[in-house]
């Protein structure tokens, strides 16, 4: 059985924006500015983004047969590997006495549809038919206003608490040694590339919030956020529909295609979805922090974007000291400046998570880039940062 057929992406929307069949559609980038978005089209994006399969059934419970795994799963273990619960979809007093250690649970909560980013079909004997995931999954998180992992909704959030390989890992259709691979990643990980070329570099979950205006809305741009949107849709979710590029010999299509038509009312929620305000914590140490950004960062962090990709640049891995193994394996062989927004919220950061935190961020740069920053401006650097 094929990677492809076994892999299976729990990060539907690592950028989501699309709104043709797979095509890589420059055309699509000058739309991304939100001008012609409608509250009708953000409802229905919305509804997309968090109910919506896109037929991908045919992967999680035909081919990896997660649907048995997630029949004896109790609450208590799938809180542990990151799945969260949306405390809006439960009935008044539903979980007063009830035994999260009871699978049964897992199965009541996925009837009210309250588990974010997972949709089942349940039948009058309490088994689970057919399962799927949706963009929540990996881009939604809760605010943990009942208990860790059971709240409101935060959609745009990356999940950082979901593991997802591990949960892959327990499908039994998946074979030993991508079981080690995939348990392998950790929590917040993902590798979007593992089923098509076999290695293994594992991205961080990036956020699906403040994407208005962002035109590559991945780490290594390889094409405008809606060529990323149906390349996940597709060939990593196992959605039932189009993709092609010919630059990585994809070309997958599926009739009905049950992906396309509904990427622009997806984007147009994504659009929507703004990074979450941040107030300083010291408001003199970060007016000195902007001063600092100003010398030093908005080279490549400009403009209200926050990022010089937007004029198509992109910068060698040896140029930002990161790691370059991910993007060897890409179309461009380089990254993307990443926007900067609402990023107090969603540690650790690079690609590849190797910065735990925004002081680790500051004193890479200074490094690499010879910046020979004081350790006041290192430290209102950080400030200012807390402020995006």
């Amino acid at each position: 059985m094929s990677r492809t057929m076994l892999s299976a992406l729990l990060c539907a929307a690592l950028s989501t924006f699309a709104s043709g069949c797979g095509e890589i559609p420059q055309a699509h980038a000058a739309t991304s500015n939100g001008n012609n978005l409608s509250p009708q089209m953000i409802a229905e994006g919305q509804r997309i983004f968090r109910y919506d399969t896109f037929g991908d059934e045919q992967q999680w419970t035909d081919t990896l047969r997660m649907h048995e795994v997630v029949q004896d799963l109790d609450p208590i273990t799938a809180l542990a590997v990151g799945l969260k619960v949306d405390a809006d979809a439960l009935p008044p007093g539903i979980l007063d006495g009830a035994d999260l250690g009871d699978p049964a649970v897992t199965v009541a909560l996925l009837k009210l549809d309250a588990v974010v980013g997972v949709h089942a079909a349940v039948d009058a004997n309490n088994r689970i038919t057919r399962l799927g995931i949706t963009c929540a999954l990996c881009h939604s998180t809760v605010d943990d206003a009942v208990q860790p992992g059971i709240g409101h909704r935060l959609d745009g959030w990356p999940n950082r608490d979901l593991d997802p390989g591990r949960i892959i890992a327990l499908s039994p259709a998946v074979p030993p040694a991508a079981k080690v691979v995939y348990n392998s990643w950790g929590p917040g990980k993902y590798d979007p590339r593992f089923n098509i070329d076999g290695l293994n570099t594992p991205l961080v979950l990036p956020p699906a919030y403040g994407l208005l205006g962002i035109r590559n809305e991945t780490y290594t741009g390889d094409g405008p956020v809606s060529y990323w949107n149906a390349y996940v849709a597709v060939t990593q979710m196992g959605g039932h529909g189009n993709f092609r590029d010919p630059r990585l010999g994809i070309d997958i299509r599926q009739s009905p295609d049950m992906v396309t038509s509904k990427l622009p009312a997806l984007r147009a929620y994504q659009l929507s979805l703004r990074a979450p305000a941040s107030p300083a914590d010291d408001v003199a140490a970060a007016r000195r922090g902007r001063v600092v950004f100003n010398d030093n960062c908005i080279g490549c962090h400009m403009g209200y974007t926050g990022t010089d990709n937007n004029s198509g640049r992109l910068h060698g891995a040896t140029e930002t000291g990161t790691d370059g193994a991910y993007a060897a394996r890409t179309v461009n062989k380089a990254y993307r400046t990443t926007p900067l927004r609402g990023l107090r919220y969603h540690p650790p950061y690079f690609h590849d998570g190797s910065a735990a935190t925004l002081d680790d961020v500051v004193a890479h740069y200074d490094r690499v880039r010879q910046l020979h920053l004081t350790s006041q401006q290192r430290a209102d650097l950080v400030e200012f940062l807390k402020t995006l």
